[in-house]
């Protein structure tokens, strides 16, 4: 059960989700509300829970709120996973973290950081206000760069409720309240390409940076046209893999049968940095 249905972010996500249990013989089946709230996906679980599934495997809307529904479940003997983003720790069984928070949380001030010149005002345009993953990254957003980067200013922090339309107004407005604002960093897959496409078209295009967590295929057409020059993400569909691409200017740029290759030597659950050279393409490997 993803945040929310139609997000590309959970679309991949899922898919490798599908791919696991048809390892082990198991049936899937994907479930979820339309919109990113915690009520929506009370009523999902107890459905399932009515069910009687063997688990459930969810990216929480909010920590606490879907927690009794969750402890329902977990009483009818129904084994239940987080992912992506948690509950507290007495709601479920297990969580999967993609990577740590504090490694995600600096690869996105550094990407910001390096197309403003490390100087002056940036604004985050997050998902939902309860999003525990969401506001693990932006806490720790702050203490990066009030330890590393003093001379740039966070001004704003808004949500767009990772809905496309709310997303891409929430750009506007911060363009509009903030005049002096030279970046936006935004760590959600549906806000990173609403706010997008809302500089493509804008006078802000070219002029206030925008970089944070998008899909390759979401953003390939904002990188194409200078609005986007440098984006994250891991690869949602095999977190446990030792892999994850920063994307960055020529990136959409591959070579007929270039590889991905895996980087290893590395500890999992921390994110690194590496460049590289491949056929002219400049691109930097993270690895969780």
């Amino acid at each position: 059960m993803p945040k929310n249905l139609g997000n590309p972010y959970f679309d991949t996500s899922d898919k490798g989700g599908e791919e696991a249990i048809k390892e082990f013989g198991g049936k899937y089946a994907e479930v979820g509300p339309a919109d990113a709230s915690p009520d929506a996906q009370v009523s999902y679980i107890n459905t399932l829970t009515q069910q009687q599934v063997g688990g459930i495997v969810i990216s929480a809307n909010d920590k606490k709120a879907i927690g009794d529904a969750l402890n329902e479940a977990r009483d009818a003997g129904i084994k239940v996973v987080t992912y992506d983003s948690d509950t507290d720790p007495e709601y479920r069984d297990l969580f999967i973290n993609q990577a740590t928070a504090d490694g995600i949380a600096k690869v996105q001030i550094d990407m910001i950081a390096d197309q403003i010149g490390d100087s002056g005002e940036i604004a985050i345009l997050s998902a939902s206000a309860n999003a525990t993953n969401q506001n693990a990254w932006i806490e720790m957003m702050k203490k990066e760069l009030a330890a590393n980067h003093p001379n740039i200013k966070l001004v704003d922090v808004v949500y767009g409720n990772d809905k496309d339309q709310e997303s891409f107004d929430k750009t506007a407005a911060l363009l509009q309240s903030h005049p002096n604002l030279k970046g936006i960093i935004a760590p959600t897959t549906v806000g990173i390409a609403a706010a997008a496409r809302y500089l493509s078209t804008s006078k802000a295009k070219g002029k206030v940076a925008l970089t944070g967590l998008g899909t390759p295929n979401q953003m390939r057409e904002y990188v194409k046209d200078g609005t986007v020059k440098e984006f994250a993400l891991w690869n949602p569909s095999r977190p446990r893999l030792p892999r994850g691409v920063r994307h960055q200017g020529a990136d959409h740029r591959r070579d007929q049968g270039q590889r991905r290759r895996q980087v290893q030597g590395r500890k999992p659950g921390r994110v690194h940095r590496r460049r590289r050279q491949d056929g002219g393409a400049r691109r930097s490997v993270q690895v969780q």
